[in-house]
């Protein structure tokens, strides 16, 4: 659950302003795997902070900063600094400024995700520790193991244009997995920003990673996420698993009809 900054230990706050001078923070309006995340700008500069002290909060965070330290595409901010006070981890991200990209059928923006893509999907995974397919989604295939980072959540939301282009935040969900697992991921977003599942696949099918994955595997890959993401569904009234959940739906339901959507439950995001 997200807290105000002005919560924060003087201890943190004041190391804070040691680095960027005197702080004042705007909260994100979206995400809440840390207690904290602002913009905070001071007069030594800007920056983005994440920041946590729960147990769930610091692990994810600590993941985040060790993948972030590492991934070295140039899409991926800079870890600015990073400390620990009075039980807060707290990480600064380089400050990146701009608009949520905009998925939708015909947008310019796509061309930007694109070139990320085609970046990544040739980038192997950094020689640190990394989810894999299944402790990633919770379910697994053997097609879906690989050496390639994957950052798994390309939603708008994670992805700002800037003056400089593309820039994808939030790697607290990366993955060495195959190229296709980041493609398949994506569809959903896609999906959610107003393409037809047929539209999706479509625009995915430019990469060799897509059009080179065995059907039965995308089959296999459809049907099980819109599972999981119909059971995490049915115990919520979160609008944003019925998103997740219809979105997926429809994706399976183009593939192999509609009973692919019910099923067992998966275990994770």
């Amino acid at each position: 659950m997200r807290i105000d900054w002005t919560a924060l230990p003087e201890a943190v706050t004041s190391e804070v302003a040691d680095r960027v001078g005197e702080a004042r923070a705007v909260p994100a309006v979206a995400g809440d795997h840390a207690e904290i995340a602002a913009t905070v700008t001071g007069s030594k500069g800007q920056v983005f902070v994440k920041a946590a002290n729960t147990d769930f909060g610091v692990r994810s965070l600590r993941y985040e900063l060790r993948v972030g330290e590492a991934v070295s595409v140039p899409h991926s901010p800079a870890i600015e600094w990073h400390f620990e006070a009075d039980g807060w981890l707290m990480v600064a991200f380089e400050h990146c400024e701009g608009r949520h990209a905009d998925l939708s059928p015909g947008s310019p923006d796509l061309a930007l995700l694109d070139e990320f893509l085609q970046v990544i999907g040739k980038t192997p995974a950094p020689d640190v520790p990394l989810f894999n397919p299944k402790g990633r989604i919770g379910f697994e295939h053997p097609a879906m193991d690989g050496d390639t980072l994957v950052h798994t959540d390309l939603s708008a939301a994670n992805l700002i244009v800037t003056p400089d282009g593309l820039r994808v935040v939030d790697w607290a969900f990366a993955t060495k997995a195959a190229p296709w697992f980041e493609l398949a991921s994506l569809t959903h977003w896609l999906i959610g920003a107003g393409h037809t599942p047929q539209q999706a696949e479509q625009w995915l099918a430019r990469h060799p990673a897509w059009r080179l994955t065995d059907p039965e595997v995308l089959d296999y890959f459809a049907t099980k996420n819109a599972q999981k993401w119909a059971a995490k569904a049915a115990e919520t009234s979160a609008p944003w698993m019925h998103d997740l959940a219809a979105w997926t739906s429809q994706w399976a339901t183009h593939r192999t009809g509609p009973a692919s959507g019910d099923g067992s439950p998966g275990s994770t995001s």
